[in-house]
């Protein structure tokens, strides 16, 4: 006779919180099948995109297309029984429906027609992105007011016989009602929703481009997103949490690439006391160097004035920021960035600065808040202007809200089905060895330093406001930003002194860490996985931050296929550079392709002329034979949460715990 099972308290304990949820044997025994089944289903398509630097347009765009997965579908349904133009229009309705549909409405001369044939190829299109999912995932995706009219439809085939009449009749009171145009809405928005499964954002959501803050509103209402933070997420969140000099770096950023307007209109942060500020102090100053750099209209819409304006206040930000940099310096000399403390090194007679063993002639030594005997304190006028604005930074609702976002669903790596994500490097030696860094009191390097780092950057947004804890991961939060080797800055050092202020352009080089030599070789991709605990054919590195220069030449694959660059400039101040418009990532349950894009047209002729993001894809590796939701990270949840209920059942024959069949 079998021996009966004894049980541990905890186990005890655990196994009856679990009982409140399955009461009975049926219950456990119905959830154990759904798991089963659930996991013998395909795995889900997972997105990756990274470096938007706030270009919302053509990030929006990829987003309702899914980088070609909703072209790919379209194709794969109609390329024999639709022309192109057909195919076009409607790709076109599934990523702007309202848009699209009020111009439709405008042209069409059977617009009763034109909705019912819609309507059909919709829900065909819809069926077909839904088909691997669960009823039960595809109910819960459903926009409450059309769920049960969309289920009725994907689960009612026109083609039956039997159903026709049925199918054919809710789809004319539909359009009888004056309800189509609400749902294609609906259906194009679950589409979408279907086609992806996860969105994961490998970094860089803020500056350069006009509006981050429309990008973030839009991924606070995606389905599944994580988001690994860049260096210029990582600046907003310091900003966000008070650090002055991340503050003073986001404007001085924003206003070099005259990008007020995420500041401004997006986050309703007023600049006015920088200006009053600029144009009393640096009235009769030089500001030729802090000129703001103007592209295409911009030019012709500023005034002389206006361009004067700006570069004064770029001018006053800028050495408030070199200031502020000055105090973390001398504050944590554990940085070993003692040398980019450079205001000390003016000399002014002569209109020089030493920077290392090299004496560089200085464009501009007009500094009136200045004093050259104490040159990294502020003025009282500075640190009021400064305090200004950082309390503005702090008080921003909707900043708030999007930086505690980038925190709840962010960090600086992440590891998923077997592929290890991050934005900018694992810092590594010259010699191939992981770089150690000795901050906080022990010396940490590898995955050990990427733990305590984004531990430490918590704290500046989390921990008690004037704590020394806090204070640490402010400053700290600026190190990530700026600070040598820092694994999402990835460089030697920031030259922004050296190009603010000296013509050589020699003094302008940011080496670049020897993570981004060695990433080329097979075997050091195999041993940076093999450090966050990755081994497997198919495990990969999944980086972004530094454009891959595809008009050179340049593969986004490196290491032979183990490491993928997914950034090819989203920003269009790196288009020159990398000669396209970015790579996105897809990988589905049969294989994983990287797709380049060329640059965005705009949404309006998008929408005019159903224009899309011209791109090409290519798959760089193919599945022995396809994945299924068991052997993804949700699958081995899933089996967790299936042996648990298996030993509910146990605990349920044998008296353990009781059944509770009160609720039945």
């Amino acid at each position: 006779m079998k021996p009966k099972k004894t049980y541990s308290q905890a186990d005890l304990r655990y196994l009856r919180m679990l009982a409140r949820q399955y009461p009975t044997v049926q219950a456990a025994s119905t959830e154990i099948i759904n798991l089963q089944a659930i996991m013998n289903l395909p795995k889900g398509t997972e997105h990756f995109l990274s470096d938007i630097h706030g270009e919302y347009e053509a990030f929006l765009h990829i987003l309702n297309s899914c980088s070609g997965v909703v072209k790919e579908k379209l194709d794969e349904l109609y390329s024999t029984s639709l022309s192109k133009a057909d195919r076009d229009q409607l790709a076109t309705l599934i990523y702007y429906p309202q848009e699209k549909l009020e111009r439709i409405a405008q042209d069409c001369t059977d617009l009763e027609e034109w909705y019912r044939i819609t309507l059909h190829r919709l829900i065909e299109i819809c069926r077909l992105v839904s088909s691997k999912y669960t009823r039960s995932k595809v109910r819960k995706a459903l926009p409450r007011d059309y769920a049960y009219i969309i289920d009725e439809l994907l689960h009612t085939h026109a083609e039956d016989s039997d159903k026709r009449d049925y199918f054919e009749n809710i789809i004319s009171t539909i359009i009888d009602i004056d309800q189509a145009p609400s749902l294609i809405q609906a259906v194009c928005s679950v589409i979408k929703r279907m086609a992806v499964d996860h969105m994961h954002i490998v970094g860089d959501i803020f500056d350069r481009g006009p509006r981050a803050d429309i990008i973030m509103d839009s991924l606070l209402d995606y389905h599944s997103v994580d988001i690994q933070w860049g260096n210029h997420d990582i600046l907003w969140m310091g900003a966000a949490s008070g650090s002055r000099t991340l503050v003073a770096t986001v404007l001085a950023n924003s206003i070099h690439y005259n990008n007020l307007e995420v500041i401004e209109t997006g986050y309703g942060i007023s600049l006015r006391p920088l200006s009053v500020f600029a144009n009393e102090v640096y009235k009769d100053c030089d500001v030729s160097r802090f000129a703001v750099k103007l592209t295409g209209d911009d030019a012709d819409h500023y005034s002389e004035k206006d361009k004067l304006l700006s570069a004064r206040m770029h001018k006053a930000i800028t050495v408030i920021l070199f200031k502020l940099e000055g105090h973390k310096l001398l504050r944590h000399p554990e940085f070993g960035m003692s040398d980019r403390l450079l205001l000390d090194k003016i000399n002014y007679q002569d209109k020089t600065v030493t920077i290392g063993d090299k004496v560089y002639h200085l464009e501009d030594t007009d500094f009136p808040t200045v004093d050259p005997a104490d040159p990294y304190t502020l003025t009282p006028e500075e640190s009021q202007v400064i305090h200004q604005l950082t309390v503005s930074f702090q008080r921003s609702e909707k900043l708030q809200r999007h930086i505690r976002f980038l925190y709840s669903k962010g960090g600086l790596y992440k590891i998923f089905n077997g592929n290890l994500l991050f934005h900018g490097c694992i810092p590594m030696t010259e010699d191939g060895e992981l770089m150690s860094f000795t901050i906080g009191g022990k010396t940490r390097k590898g995955k050990e330093f990427l733990d305590y780092a984004e531990t430490t950057a918590r704290k500046a947004y989390y921990d008690k406001p004037g704590s020394t804890e806090r204070q640490f991961g402010m400053d700290f939060l600026w190190f990530l930003w700026a600070g040598r080797n820092s694994p999402i800055f990835g460089r030697d050092r920031m030259t922004t002194f050296e190009r603010r202020l000296i013509k050589d352009e020699s003094s302008w080089v940011e080496a670049k860490n020897a993570y981004y030599t060695h990433y080329n070789d097979p075997a050091m991709c195999e041993e940076l996985l093999r450090e966050f605990g990755l081994e497997g054919p198919h495990c990969h590195i999944i980086n972004g931050h530094v454009p891959v220069k595809t008009k050179k030449g340049e593969s986004p694959l490196k290491g032979g296929g183990k490491l993928i660059v997914i950034d090819g400039g989203f920003c269009r101040a790196y288009q020159a550079t990398s000669g396209i418009a970015g790579y996105t990532l897809i990988y589905n349950s049969r294989n994983i392709r990287i797709v380049s894009h060329e640059p965005f047209p705009g949404r309006e002729a998008a929408i005019r002329l159903d224009r899309d993001i011209a791109s090409s894809s290519v798959i760089f590796e193919r599945m022995d034979s396809r994945i299924k939701i068991a052997e993804t990270d949700i699958g081995r949840q899933l089996q967790a949460q299936a042996d648990d209920l298996r030993a509910l059942l146990d605990a349920y024959k044998t008296g353990a715990v009781a059944e509770d069949h009160r609720g039945e």
